[in-house]
């Protein structure tokens, strides 16, 4: 039987997998309505219509990750916080060329209506000057 740890990691995945995919019911269905996402470009709220745009429209899209050094801690039994180190590879829309990324991400799940969903996630530059690799 997973652990509920292994739940919710097995669920962070599955959106992450569904980035790269572009498999936007499947993160849709991980997300609450709204959501909120906190990075470099600074916080916003969004709801299941602005991330569909986002996801279609934005100007760079995910390629690939690999999560490492996930950990999960639960407040209360109906909320769950991840924090992890992820390596990405993010390419302009429509180009070929990839800028490899490391960033410190955490995502704070909440059960509601018997499943869990991602209500907020945050992601912060690994390094200090916070420059990423180019990569072809």
């Amino acid at each position: 039987m997973r652990t509920r740890t292994q739940t919710l990691i097995d669920l962070e995945n599955k959106f992450w997998k569904s980035l790269v995919e572009q498999d936007l019911d499947t993160a849709l269905d991980l997300l609450t309505e709204p959501a909120v996402i906190v990075g470099t470009h600074g916080a916003m709220q969004f709801d299941h219509a602005g991330y569909r745009t986002m996801a279609q429209k934005g100007p760079t899209v995910l390629a690939a990750f690999e999560l490492s050094d996930m950990q999960v801690v639960f407040p209360n039994d109906s909320t769950a916080v991840l924090t992890y180190h992820v390596k990405q590879e993010v390419a302009q829309r429509g180009k070929d060329q990839r800028d490899i990324q490391e960033m410190h991400d955490s995502s704070t799940w909440v059960m509601t209506d018997g499943e869990w969903r991602c209500v907020m996630h945050t992601e912060t530059p690994a390094s200090d000057d916070g420059k990423s690799a180019k990569r072809k």
